[in-house]
């Protein structure tokens, strides 16, 4: 009884009193009255023989990766300047050198765009939620300098921003021909620009690279990128550029690679509880 666990604990009645009745509310101890020398007594008895805690192994998280495709003619935002154009698998859209061509309706279509100087934005949706964690990203795209016809030695200052912080420049060597692209359509001429190079841009919790090495101090923090929030990616040469060679971008209809521009996230479900469960048994059952 009470008395007895006070004097055996050598605390006094009330404290045991008070302790025995939150064990009890836990289930954890099971009280009852049977008749005394002096009355009814409070007696007290385990509810269960012993206690397990069993902790679980807990796995790192894997990675998932969201991956979406832009054609090259569905930008939101252009800004060009001679020489310049685009073109899909039948023919040159508008005309050549003609900054207005880049808003016919029909560059919606376009796989392969080009200028001289200036950008080109795009918009890519994010269905991510509040429930992941977004650890890399990735942009990938068939990319050369620009120059009249082509020219394989014409450097270029390439450079990318993500929801406009800028992530690094990639010099390109030139604006490749002499060799047809893989993927070009009959009708276009071999003295046209013909293939690019695949470059990687990407961006983790260390910094930015461009294939893999370092090109800024810039993290996936400084993107803030956010749920259900598209992100905006720019390509383009600066005004201030060492080199001002203009680029061409290639979708999956010209060039090497078929493929349009390519965003990647890589990302990793939230933990929401990783706690060891208590595990308790009691003859004839157990309890969780």
């Amino acid at each position: 009884n009470i008395n007895e666990l006070a004097q055996a604990l050598n605390t006094s009645q009330p404290t045991v009193t008070k302790h025995i009745q939150l064990l009890e509310q836990m289930g954890l101890v099971q009280t009852e009255y049977r008749p005394g020398v002096q009355g009814m007594q409070k007696r007290c008895r385990l509810a269960y023989d012993r206690f397990i805690v069993s902790f679980e192994t807990v796995h790192p998280p894997e990675e998932q990766v969201e991956e979406i495709e832009m054609p090259v003619g569905l930008y939101t935002l252009v800004h060009p300047l001679p020489t310049c154009g685009l073109a899909n698998r039948e023919r040159i859209i508008g005309f050549l050198d003609d900054p207005q061509s880049f808003f016919d309706p029909e560059r919606a279509t376009a796989q392969l765009l080009w200028m001289a100087e200036g950008f080109v934005e795009y918009v890519f949706p994010c269905t991510l939620g509040a429930g992941v964690q977004i650890h890399r990203l990735e942009l990938l795209m068939e990319v050369c300098s620009e120059a009249p016809n082509y020219d394989n030695h014409y450097p270029s200052d390439i450079t990318v921003w993500v929801n406009g912080v800028e992530i690094g420049t990639w010099t390109s060597p030139g604006d490749f021909g002499g060799k047809r692209g893989r993927l070009n359509p009959a009708w276009w001429n071999d003295y046209m620009t013909q293939y690019g190079m695949l470059k990687i841009w990407s961006v983790d919790a260390e910094g930015s690279y461009i294939d893999g090495t370092p090109a800024s101090e810039v993290t996936i923090r400084d993107l803030m990128l956010a749920p259900r929030q598209p992100i905006a990616v720019r390509i383009g040469v600066k005004p201030d550029a060492e080199h001002i060679g203009g680029f061409n971008l290639f979708g999956r209809g010209f060039g090497n690679y078929e493929q349009d521009l390519v965003l990647r996230l890589h990302y990793t479900l939230r933990e929401r509880d990783r706690s060891p469960r208590a595990t308790v048994l009691q003859e004839g059952g157990e309890k969780r």
